[in-house]
């Protein structure tokens, strides 16, 4: 009996920590890094994570910056972007890429309950 509760207890310890690595990555008010966690730059023919190309940082409330260490890379950057669903535009100085969140605050606010509940769910399924 309490290997089977080993058991459950363990699964269960597992869906809390990648739930909590889940809700990392949602926009909510503030501008956050680490919705750029799961996205990859194609970086010589090898998909690469962003911190291991640019540094991302968030020198506004509502803005995020990526500085890239080869400015040969802005365009792989904005192309991820693009093609992900953070429904984020990039604006490129030929510099630096900026991220602006413009969405209100209630819009996000029920962005966030949705993904959140969606991401819960999926955790009690496993």
């Amino acid at each position: 009996m309490s290997e089977i509760i080993k058991t459950y207890e363990e699964k269960m310890i597992k869906s809390c920590d990648t739930l909590a690595a889940d809700y990392v990555t949602i926009r909510a008010g503030r501008a956050n890094p680490h919705i750029l966690d799961k996205l990859k730059v194609d970086y010589y023919g090898t998909p690469t994570p962003f911190q291991q190309v640019a540094n991302v940082s968030v020198p506004e409330a509502r803005m995020i910056q990526i500085q890239p260490w080869e400015t040969s890379l802005l365009k792989e950057i904005e192309k991820a972007i693009l093609m992900s669903d953070l429904g984020l535009t990039p604006t490129n100085d030929g510099k630096v890429i900026r991220l602006f969140s413009l969405n209100s605050l209630r819009t996000e606010e029920k962005n966030w309950l949705r993904i959140s509940r969606k991401k819960a769910k999926i955790q009690r399924l496993q």
